[in-house]
């Protein structure tokens, strides 16, 4: 069974015992995190929601809250002497889904 949840302003497409990073949840490790906004299971009887189903539900546990690589963001406008140089890092949550219901 396979379903499309929402989170974070993007949409991810999971099935029991996948592993996905989404955007930074606020939740400690070791955590269970629900998400409710289920855009469509997929399974015998395919379901979907307009724009979420009712009533189903996806449970996942929190393995890891982190940081992913630096990526460097640099700005220049030539003849001009203009030249900024900025890193970032994007935090992210790594969840394993443990439970789909519909």
């Amino acid at each position: 069974m396979t379903a499309i949840i929402e989170t974070g302003g993007k949409q991810y497409r999971v099935s029991e015992g996948d592993v996905i990073f989404v955007e930074k949840l606020g939740i400690d490790a070791e955590a269970t995190v629900t998400f409710d906004r289920v855009l469509a299971v997929i399974g015998e009887t395919p379901a979907f929601g307009a724009p979420y189903i009712s009533g189903a539900t996806v449970s996942g546990t929190v393995e890891k809250n982190g940081k992913s690589k630096k990526i460097i963001v640099y700005k220049m406008h030539p003849k001009k002497g203009y030249r900024r140089k900025q890193g970032h890092r994007q935090p992210y949550t790594r969840v394993r889904i443990d439970k789909i219901s519909a």
